[in-house]
């Protein structure tokens, strides 16, 4: 008996041996690819996460989050998330549908009366990216409302008349101002402002503490501060009225609340299984041709996998986050100067951690 007790002490040592180098192979290997793009411990930085069947294996922050009070960046630091904010936008959408409140074959001057053209754009077309309408970012008098406060009826009047770039349905564009117009609707159709929406059915919902509408008066916890870099000098972000981005990147999160959100999509905790399908199906543009983006996230392949993908970027921040269905893998990164991308890194990351597992 003696023996035997030996023996399994033996099993389960090496067993924990073997976990614990796996351990450290990760995070060697994931602070190897990181480090090739944050390379200033001493500026900007941010934080990054790879989580496994719903919980983070590797979550590490890097640089400062604020330079003038000389603070390091923690993996609590809240930041703008920028486009990632569609994700949310996409859900909420979703969340009238089954409430038989919208349908996303609806055209547009079903709830928005006077848009242009708005017997022929339906949300559909605006979830996807293919309505054709002028994306307000693009436009060069974007200077003129950047610090005003502007309610969406102003955000949408501000493009509305411009010319159209192509029919609806025919091509894809990346398009803010389609999700714009998509957090309007969800205002006209629920009675409720898109950020009481959001807050009061996504955020309080599952229990995302530290996401919020972004506000750069009032104070907010764990804030990394966002920063530009010119030349060779960082400089604190320009400024602007986040009731410009809107609906289409206006929300602020951390690496913990961002996994409680993805954990909820996967489980389906706030859309039916079919709903939330929608979101990661490939439709067809008019001619037959595939597109390569659903209802708040493009659909892509790492490894001949499925990876359901998307980016942000706002004055002073970039977000990524990569998911990888087959395997549930969610790979986060979250960063405090327009200067570091973590997309590649992102990827990579994802990228790395499935080859490991195989």
């Amino acid at each position: 008996m003696r023996n035997f007790n030996i023996k399994l002490l033996t099993i389960v040592m090496a067993f924990l041996s073997i976990a614990s180098i796996s351990a450290q192979d990760i995070d060697k290997l994931a602070d190897s690819i990181i480090h090739k793009t944050f390379i200033d411990k001493n500026g900007p930085g941010g934080v990054f996460m790879i989580a496994h069947k719903g919980k983070p294996i590797f979550n590490k922050s890097y640089g400062m989050a604020n330079l003038e009070l000389d603070a390091a960046m923690n993996i609590h630091n809240v930041f703008q998330i920028g486009s990632m904010t569609k994700q949310f936008t996409a859900v909420a959408i979703m969340m009238l549908y089954e409430e038989g409140k919208l349908d996303f074959h609806d055209p547009i001057n079903k709830y928005i009366i006077d848009y242009p053209m708005g017997d022929k754009i339906t949300i559909h077309h605006l979830l996807t990216h293919t309505s054709g309408i002028k994306d307000f970012t693009k436009m060069k008098t974007i200077r003129d409302i950047a610090q005003k406060e502007m309610t969406p009826q102003m955000m949408v009047d501000f493009f509305k008349n411009e010319t159209p770039e192509f029919a609806p349905g025919e091509k894809f564009e990346y398009n803010n101002s389609g999700y714009v117009l998509l957090g309007y609707i969800i205002e006209l159709v629920s009675g409720k402002s898109y950020e009481y929406f959001i807050e009061n059915n996504i955020f309080f919902k599952i229990g995302m503490q530290h996401s919020r509408y972004a506000s750069d008066k009032e104070l907010v916890k764990n804030r990394a501060n966002g920063y530009h870099k010119k030349d060779s000098l960082y400089v604190n972000k320009t400024i602007i009225n986040y009731s410009v981005p809107y609906a289409s990147g206006a929300l602020m999160s951390n690496a913990e609340d961002m996994l409680i959100w993805q954990n909820a999509i996967s489980h389906n905790l706030l859309l039916k299984k079919e709903t939330i399908e929608k979101a990661f199906t490939t439709y067809n543009l008019i001619n037959g041709e595939k597109l390569s983006y659903g209802y708040g996230w493009h659909i892509k392949e790492m490894e001949n996998k499925r990876s359901l993908e998307h980016g942000g970027s706002i004055f002073g921040y970039k977000s990524m986050g990569v998911y990888l269905p087959s395997e549930d893998i969610y790979v986060l990164g979250l960063s405090n100067c327009d200067c570091h991308s973590p997309t590649q890194v992102t990827r990579d990351l994802a990228n790395m951690y499935l080859k490991y597992l195989k």
